[in-house]
């Protein structure tokens, strides 16, 4: 069996929660004002485009180091987009890989390819509902060397 994880969730105000988890980080939600929020933290669906973002960044990092490539800085970049319709669900999402560094562009493909089809769960967990698209870019020296675009 596998792991499990858990997660205890409390009101703090109106709309918005405290959740804290097995790792013992508390972490807040909220949501928009017009929704009777605070806006006083990250909605929910912002969480979601985090934890993916996050995952994928970790395993392409990690994987970049395996393969020796030398990483100067990493961002990635998320945008999801959103059905009209309720329950307003991710329809798609875009990540841009921006990295700086002299990594050599097959490398930092071939890590985010591992990540998109066989490491990060998040990703596993979504794909088979949105339509996640990647996308790098390599900077040196702040000048961009390669994308994929």
């Amino acid at each position: 069996m596998g792991s499990v994880k858990r997660v205890s969730i409390r009101r703090l105000d109106g709309l918005t929660l405290a959740a804290k988890g097995d790792s013992g980080h508390w972490i807040t939600l909220d949501t928009a004002k017009k929704l009777e929020g605070n806006e006083g933290a990250p909605a929910p669906m912002e969480l979601l485009l985090t934890s993916l973002g996050g995952c994928t960044g970790m395993d392409v990092l990690s994987i970049l180091k395996k393969m020796k490539q030398p990483v100067k800085d990493f961002c990635i970049e998320l945008e999801g987009k959103q059905s009209a319709e309720h329950p307003r669900v991710y329809t798609r999402i875009d990540i841009v890989f921006i990295v700086e560094g002299d990594v050599e562009p097959a490398k930092l493909e071939r890590a985010i390819e591992l990540s998109q089809e066989r490491y990060c769960p998040v990703t596993a967990m979504l794909k088979p509902t949105v339509d996640i698209r990647t996308n790098y870019r390599v900077e040196t020296d702040g000048s961009t060397i390669n994308t994929n675009d």
